[in-house]
């Protein structure tokens, strides 16, 4: 066992699914995932982004900037808790990341969702500028968040040129 995974292991052991706060910035557990946590999160996020869909544009904006202001406050306490800045069982915001992209779906069906999911993964994973940027120079709860949020941003533009110039 390296040094790395034995800090791994001693973050999550601080980690209880029965405090609200871990409980949603793991993203309901989905973030627990030991294959490819961040992943795993944005897809336990569709599922509420298809919930949101019912509701009127105003009201998913409203819930998205909610949370996005709830989301700074878990993920730098999650974060604190567990004694790792951006640990990756914290998912929160992959949620708000999805979330931001789909708003920008041209047609409400699955091809595009699954455009919008590999286009959102391909940014946070990749972080080319400015995403990097703020991943590296933000910290905090803000810091956790903001690569996503701007990742989100980019591939909700990413989408809707797509849908709008080419359509599936």
């Amino acid at each position: 066992m390296t040094i790395l995974s034995l800090a791994k292991d001693v973050a999550k052991s601080h980690l209880k699914l029965s405090n609200p706060w871990h409980l949603l910035a793991t993203g309901f557990g989905s973030g627990l995932s030991p294959w490819m946590p961040g992943t795993v999160g944005s897809l336990a996020a569709i599922p509420f982004w298809w919930l949101m869909t019912f509701l009127p544009l105003q009201i998913y904006s409203l819930l998205v900037m909610l949370g996005i202001s709830l989301g700074v406050y878990l993920c730098h306490r999650t974060a604190k808790d567990m004694g790792v800045h951006d640990h990756g069982s914290i998912v929160w915001d992959e949620f708000i990341g999805m979330w931001i992209t789909l708003m920008a779906l041209p047609v409400n069906e699955w091809p595009w969702v699954a455009a919008g999911f590999v286009i959102f993964r391909v940014l946070d994973i990749w972080k080319p500028w400015p995403i990097r940027w703020f991943d590296r120079n933000v910290h905090g709860g803000m810091g956790i968040m903001v690569d996503d949020i701007i990742a989100g941003i980019i591939a909700a533009g990413v989408l809707w040129s797509l849908g709008h110039y080419w359509p599936l």
